[in-house]
């Protein structure tokens, strides 16, 4: 005869108060899955509130043993080997049916870890060209979002997240130090508490330019190691660049240009003309374009304030700017070419 499951949850566990037993989980959550300074300062709010009386001390009992019983390793150990398909199957049932135990808990329903790394709020944000967006997040956070962007903003209960996948976005972010923002891309991350910086990914590149505060940036190349040190801090007024080499040198950044899009400005300081010709395609019905035949235009550089309503000041004074000719418009755009 085949050994029979042990239980996942016993009689006294099952008379545990729900909403006590919620609060003692998000506790031994931040315990495990916080830095080190909100990890010690929920351990000791714990050890109190458990202390407090008999209801918490039992309920803290209730939320370690879910916590404990729904560890892969504690479950391997507790429970006995099935002896046939169908009897996985029914295992498998009961761990992800934890609701069905008969004690309504709701949020603990698929059990400790697994509940605390659902997500709290999601959602998809994306903007088409020339459109901008705004979004606050129920954090007390914001972020905008540059024309031609897609993020996916994802928050947990020790964690919040924001993944950047095209386009540009400014960050203003709520302090909470026992949930840190991140925003993620391909080439790197960023690491705040509160402040108000910019990222964006561009030309196989990721940047980061900070108006306020202080972020830490990793490169991808780091990114995925259990502890990584930071490749590189930012204050207010620096930027850094990070591609598939890495992440480089801080460089300074005027801090009132740091997401001049949504005052509905473009700012180059020395920005290369491919890049330029790129931010300005994010707005523009009829694109630019560089000619394919004058590999010298990507060595080219601007510098310049221009407002995004009047494209045409830009392509008027590009031609006095640099040796460059800009072609009348075509079915294609218009065309940029060197002059020579």
């Amino acid at each position: 005869m085949a050994p029979k499951p042990v239980p996942l949850f016993d009689r006294e566990e099952r008379r545990a108060p729900r909403q006590l037993v919620e609060h003692a989980l998000i506790l031994i959550g931040r315990i495990h899955h916080g830095d080190a300074a909100a990890a010690q300062r929920a351990e000791l709010a714990l050890q109190t509130w458990r202390e407090s009386s008999s209801e918490h001390a039992e309920a803290a009992l209730t939320a370690q043993r879910i916590w404990n019983a729904t560890e892969p390793g504690a479950l391997r150990s507790q429970i006995a080997k099935p002896a046939s398909a169908a009897q996985r199957q029914r295992l498998r049932r009961r761990a992800l049916g934890l609701a069905g135990v008969g004690v309504g808990l709701g949020l603990l329903g698929v059990g400790g870890r697994w509940a605390w790394r659902l997500p709290v709020y999601e959602i998809a944000l994306r903007t088409g060209r020339a459109q901008r967006m705004t979004q606050a997040l129920p954090d007390g956070s914001s972020v905008d979002l540059s024309a031609r962007t897609a993020a996916q903003v994802t928050f947990l209960r020790a964690r919040r997240t924001v993944r950047l996948t095209e386009g540009e976005a400014r960050f203003s972010v709520a302090s909470d130090a026992e949930r840190p923002f991140w925003v993620e891309t391909d080439w790197g991350r960023v690491r705040v508490v509160g402040t108000v910086f910019t990222v964006s990914t561009r030309e196989a590149r990721m940047r980061v330019e900070v108006a306020e505060g202080r972020v830490a940036v990793w490169g991808a190349e780091n990114g995925q190691a259990a502890d990584p040190a930071p490749s590189v801090f930012l204050q207010a007024g620096q930027a850094a660049d990070i591609d598939g080499r890495g992440v480089g040198s801080p460089r300074p950044v005027d801090p009132g240009e740091v997401g001049g899009w949504r005052q509905g400005w473009l700012f180059f300081r020395d920005t290369p003309l491919p890049e330029v010709v790129s931010r300005w395609n994010d707005y523009l019905s009829r694109p630019l374009r560089l000619s394919p035949r004058d590999a010298a235009l990507r060595e080219m550089r601007v510098t310049g304030s221009y407002l995004l309503k009047d494209p045409q000041s830009f392509l008027d004074s590009l031609a006095h700017m640099l040796p460059v000719r800009v072609m009348p418009a075509d079915e294609q755009g218009i065309e940029i070419r060197a002059r020579g």
